[in-house]
């Protein structure tokens, strides 16, 4: 895989990405978002989970479609949903070590908040490795897909896209990155936990995912 070796900048989504999804810890914060989104707008559990897929698939992530739409306080809702136990995610030896090897600088970039990306990345043993987080309050709430964030994301963090590699378990996350000229990498780790009505991961074939694995840590150990 010598096309990865002009990479300096390794970037990679947090979320069922840096941890696998067969942990479930993502499970606990889509049940917080539907708790969370009934309350709001005192909706039945069904109606809220409906409302809160449609506002992922349609807005980014459901939070954006709950600003828009209902004018709801992003800082209350982040603190609300990732307020969970983070137990579920295991340490992960073998992917501090393919980290660490990695030359260059890496970063973490999610639709998330700052805490529960530190909270997993200690979670996993990998919080020393990184340089920094760039969550959605440092994208001023807008979430990926959007042009715009990534741009904020260069912007911060002096990523150099023509020498960055990118990480992410959403295909569609990754078409903006790859238009950016940066390296793609769909990590699908869901296996038979997908819930293929409610999310569209993508299937790995599109043309802006130029890899796929459903392996992270040995992914990247095969890069070295």
């Amino acid at each position: 895989m010598n096309s990865f070796d002009h990479v300096e900048h390794w970037i990679f989504d947090l979320d069922n990405t840096l941890y696998p999804a067969s942990c479930r810890l993502f499970d606990q914060i889509d049940q917080r978002m539907t708790h969370y989104v009934a309350d709001f707008l005192g909706v039945g559990r069904d109606e809220a989970y409906a409302l809160q897929k449609s506002y992922f698939r349609d807005f980014g992530t459901t939070m954006n479609g709950m600003m828009v739409n209902h004018q709801m306080d992003p800082e209350a809702y982040l603190h609300f949903v990732h307020d969970i136990d983070h137990s579920a995610v295991e340490a992960a030896p073998d992917l501090v070590q393919a980290i660490d090897r990695l030359p260059g600088r890496k970063l973490v970039f999610t639709n998330g908040s700052t805490a529960h990306a530190q909270a997993v990345m200690a979670r996993l043993g990998i919080g020393d490795l990184f340089d920094a987080v760039h969550d959605i309050k440092a994208s001023s709430y807008v979430p990926k897909p959007a042009k715009q964030t990534y741009m904020m994301m260069i912007e911060q963090t002096g990523v150099e896209p023509a020498r960055a590699a990118m990480f992410e378990d959403i295909a569609r996350n990754l078409e903006v990155p790859f238009a950016l000229g940066m390296k793609t990498v769909l990590v699908r780790t869901l296996g038979e936990h997908a819930d293929a009505g409610a999310i569209d991961l993508g299937s790995g074939r599109e043309p802006h995912v130029e890899h796929t694995t459903d392996d992270l840590g040995t992914f990247l150990k095969s890069l070295a």
